[in-house]
């Protein structure tokens, strides 16, 4: 009888486990849906201006520029 008892109170845990479990995971995937959907690549308001905008047209050092400026700036 004491044994029944036990494996009782596993399958209780069990279920209490699995059930915040699930819930905790659905309740995440509802939040970063929100946070995406309310952050999807708004547009600027007010006087923002462009921020990258390439000064000639010379392609073959553009590239060789912009990786020694990333290896300099660590991002």
């Amino acid at each position: 009888m004491k044994w029944l008892k036990f494996i009782w109170e596993m399958f209780k845990v069990f279920f209490l486990f699995t059930g915040f479990t699930i819930l905790f995971y659905y309740a995440i995937m509802w939040l970063n849906e929100e946070y995406r959907i309310h952050n999807q690549n708004e547009e600027p308001r007010g006087k923002a201006v462009k921020v990258l905008s390439p000064k000639d047209d010379r392609e073959d050092s553009r590239w060789l520029d912009r990786l020694i400026l990333f290896y300099l700036n660590g991002e």
